[in-house]
């Protein structure tokens, strides 16, 4: 059983039933009182966050999770497939546990969570930044840099993201999977 002083950001724990990713924490230590650990924590089950304040010392349970890496088969009709490449078991991850599925392309490699003790998937993470080609969008003004002005574009997922004017049809753009937005164009 692990205490306080063991709390760190990314560490899993099983609290009020359910297991949280210490998202940050704060150990405080007043001039008059007892030190806690302010923490704020995310459900993997719900995706809700959580601030919590813990008494220095208090017990925790942390809970043991693995991340493996898994390739992008086929979607279905309320989830994905997923198949390890070393073993070619597959793995099937509901919808709501993926952070970002419509930028799910077939063949690629995503991190997938699973408790280690029931090997039950928890989440499912694409890479922080993915290389997609523009399907369609309006045709861009050569040149126009200056502003920040912005126009949609769809990618090969069917996902729509924003871009600069200048960007093109049939060009490669890196896009950020954690905010779902334009990073840079890739050649």
């Amino acid at each position: 059983m692990a205490t306080t002083a063991d709390i760190r950001n990314g560490l899993c724990i099983e609290f009020n039933n359910d297991l949280f990713i210490i998202v940050e924490f704060q150990h405080v230590k007043p001039g008059k009182g007892n030190a806690f650990v302010r923490t704020k924590m995310k459900s993997l089950k719900s995706g809700r966050t959580l601030d919590n304040t813990f008494p220095a010392g208090a017990k925790i349970d942390i809970a043991r999770v693995e991340r493996r890496q898994y390739q992008y088969l086929y979607a279905e009709n309320d989830g994905y497939n997923f198949m390890n490449n070393e073993t070619f078991e597959q793995v099937f991850i509901e919808a709501a546990l993926v952070n970002a599925p419509q930028f799910l392309k077939e063949g690629q490699i995503c991190d997938i969570m699973f408790h280690a003790d029931t090997e039950t998937p928890l989440s499912c993470e694409l890479p922080p930044f993915v290389v997609m080609e523009i399907t369609y969008c309006e045709t861009g003004i050569k040149g126009d840099t200056a502003t920040r002005t912005l126009k949609p574009a769809t990618v090969e997922t069917g996902a729509t993201v924003y871009v600069p004017l200048f960007v093109n049809q049939g060009e490669k753009i890196k896009i950020d999977t954690r905010t779902g937005e334009y990073s840079e164009r890739v050649k």
